[in-house]
């Protein structure tokens, strides 16, 4: 009885580990057809004027660098608009500072208040898009930082009329401590791979990351943002719910950079079993196919439970590594910390494990409870 439970594991091990070196071929395919497609020229003269959408909450990492790169876009006419929920937030002074600097650039401070709504995010998105003066927005995460071509390459894209909401991909940049090094290598090797092999095999239907451009009417024509309010993967369901009225969807071909700043283990726990738990629940289906992502982890298992297959280990790092290069090198061009790797894969695995259980995470302070549809509420006020 022993005999034959041990044969099954060591054969459900086996399968998907080939399923999963299966994705991480499929990952290479897919990262070489987003390569691909050449992004439509910039245009010059007088583009489509835009509204970026800044929320703020706290002093992140680098915030006046990161919040910088936005006032010096090379666009003839933008707006940027922040939103945070009092004067006492630190990071009102960074923009104001900011604003004396660039008085030229039509910019505003809007106080919003303590949220109605579990999504602080959305409620501060939804009260500057209500102030907003154009038709085509960006809304970007704090942590973000962009070179002035961002908004002339966003209204080139959206020059197709069919286009509703564009999701950029971002490289991850690491703060100095190990852990937060260990996440941006992650973030950098599998994060994109996987959006990528879900545009090639069925197109995009969904949005993710902290920065996502959209047409002020395609938002509307779903409901609002206020519709986001009870999601804690509010960019998912934004995507989603634009996909399902039939508007265009793209995986942009602007790369932003993501500063996710300098945490120690606590912190870092804390916000992976966040994004772990959120996922399982927005999309119980893809984190399951996670599995798929992290194959040194059953190549590894496969050794521990026979040592005679130990040539699967070799293979498996050839070709994980060639799909890293694909995504970090050539996509995201970024360089990749190969002895990072393997450990940045066994720790995936052991969120991934954890994200399984638990119903409740901590964000900002502040502890919510998760439901199974992907929305969540408020517990404590922290």
């Amino acid at each position: 009885m022993l005999k034959d439970t041990v044969s099954w594991v060591i054969g459900f091990t086996g399968i998907v580990l080939a399923t999963a070196l299966v994705y991480s071929i499929l990952v290479i395919v897919a990262a070489q057809l987003y390569l691909r497609v050449n992004p439509p020229p910039l245009l010059q003269g007088a583009p489509e004027p835009v509204s970026i959408l800044k929320p703020l909450a706290g002093l992140d990492q680098d915030l006046e660098s990161n919040l910088r790169t936005f006032f010096e876009q090379d666009h003839p006419r933008f707006e940027l608009i922040f939103a945070a929920r009092s004067m006492d937030d630190p990071a009102v002074e960074v923009v104001q500072k900011l604003r004396a600097e660039y008085a030229r650039v039509s910019s505003r401070v809007i106080l919003t208040g303590e949220p109605p709504y579990a999504n602080a995010k959305v409620y501060s998105l939804e009260r500057m898009l209500e102030e907003a003066a154009y038709d085509l927005v960006v809304m970007s995460d704090s942590d973000i930082r962009v070179t002035p071509d961002l908004l002339r390459a966003a209204a080139a894209e959206f020059g197709d009329p069919r286009l509703g909401v564009a999701t950029c991909p971002y490289r991850a940049k690491s703060g100095a401590s190990f852990w937060s090094r260990l996440e941006a290598t992650g973030m950098n090797a599998d994060f994109l791979g996987g959006i990528l092999v879900a545009r090639m095999i069925e197109g995009m239907h969904f949005a993710v990351g902290p920065t996502i451009v959209a047409r002020r009417s395609a938002l509307e024509s779903i409901g609002g943002l206020k519709r986001m309010k009870d999601y804690l993967a509010e960019d998912f369901v934004l995507g989603k719910f634009a996909a399902e009225a039939g508007h265009g969807v793209i995986l942009s071909s602007y790369v932003v950079e993501h500063h996710i700043g300098s945490s120690n283990f606590r912190a870092n726990a804390a916000h992976r079993l966040r994004w772990a738990r959120s996922t399982r629940r927005s999309r119980p289906l893809g984190y399951l196919g996670l599995a798929l992502t992290m194959p040194l982890a059953w190549a590894l298992a496969m050794f521990a439970m026979n040592p005679a297959w130990w040539p699967v280990v070799p293979v498996t790092l050839a070709i994980r590594a060639a799909a890293t290069y694909m995504v970090s090198t050539r996509v995201l061009d970024v360089r990749v910390n190969w002895l990072l790797m393997p450990l940045e894969d066994l720790a995936a695995c052991v969120f991934w494990i954890a994200g399984f259980f638990g119903r409740t995470i901590e964000w900002r302070g502040r502890k919510y409870r998760l439901h199974s549809d992907g929305r969540f509420e408020l517990l404590t006020e922290g």
